[in-house]
């Protein structure tokens, strides 16, 4: 199993292991989950161009699209009672694209400045981080376990898409840093939080959503540096190509963990709302019972 960046230990040394476990709806951190991160959030720069540009489909119209695939895709999320890779990617690939249009939208269309778009995003974030510790007492992704939890998750993910893809476009283009030099200032913004998880003692919980959130400008970054032409600073492969040969790696890697499962974790029952664990007790015993038949 891969050692993931920025692992968790969810559990407080002072609670005993509990001995009832459920699967979390989301997947274990490990390297296979930051690689497939950062190739979705480049589609998600990628593919909205492509839909905008190549296809020469109107922000919002490719908004209405994406945001319907969106929604059907997160309605499947919500219903499913344990975590599928196929669909939670799937899922995270479509937050990327729709993420990147907002702000587009937004900034082409309305003419918000990305200073603002950025701002607005990062106080969206902090009030979903604040409204979902308050209800639920804790940030961890280990715990996804409810509906409510869950709704808490995609609205975070979903902003931090959305703030990723505006401080990425403020710095590359308003601030004129380039493509190229975006690249290396988040890689290196990822490395010192990494950093500081494992040297300084950053919390995990602190470090996993400051390195989410620097990975989409990274990956949006590592797009804009691909497709866009050599005349405007990238190396001129085209939103199509790129797209493709990302698409491409992310279909082959969720492929690899639905056969091999290396990323289902285990949530443990303590951190389940009061009102689940009868559930999962009973999915549990479900799963026992079709075991034994097979």
């Amino acid at each position: 199993m891969p050692t993931p960046p920025f692992p968790y230990t969810p559990s407080s040394p002072t609670t005993p292991a509990p001995s009832r476990r459920v699967l979390n709806k989301v997947p274990e951190i490990t390297a296979y989950f930051w690689i497939i991160k950062v190739l979705a959030t480049t589609v998600g720069e990628t593919f909205a161009d492509f839909l905008t540009g190549t296809w020469g489909m109107t922000l919002n119209i490719a908004g209405l699209v994406v945001g319907a695939l969106l929604v059907a895709v997160l309605a499947v999320q919500l219903r499913i009672r344990r975590y599928l890779a196929p669909v939670y990617w799937l899922a995270v690939v479509l937050i990327s694209v729709m993420g990147t249009l907002v702000t587009d939208n937004l900034v082409d269309d309305h003419g918000v400045p990305l200073a603002l778009t950025t701002t607005v995003f990062a106080v969206a974030l902090t009030v979903t981080f604040v409204a979902w510790y308050r209800l639920e007492r804790t940030l961890s992704i280990h715990s996804i376990t409810s509906a409510r939890r869950e709704g808490f998750y995609w609205a975070a993910i979903l902003f931090t898409f959305a703030l990723g893809t505006a401080a990425g476009d403020l710095l590359a283009e308003t601030l004129g840093l380039g493509y190229g030099l975006s690249v290396v200032v988040f890689a290196a913004a990822i490395g010192l939080v990494a950093l500081a998880y494992r040297r300084l003692g950053l919390g995990a919980v602190v470090a996993f959503w400051a390195a989410y959130v620097l990975t989409r400008p990274l990956g949006a970054s590592i797009g804009d540096l691909l497709s866009q032409s050599r005349a405007d600073g990238g190396l001129g492969l085209g939103t199509t190509g790129t797209s493709i040969l990302f698409l491409a790696a992310i279909a082959a890697v969720v492929v690899y963990l639905t056969v091999t499962r290396r990323d289902v974790e285990e949530a443990a029952a303590d951190r389940l709302p009061a009102l689940d664990v009868a559930a999962a007790q009973e999915l549990e015993a479900g799963d026992d019972a079709a075991a034994t038949v097979r």
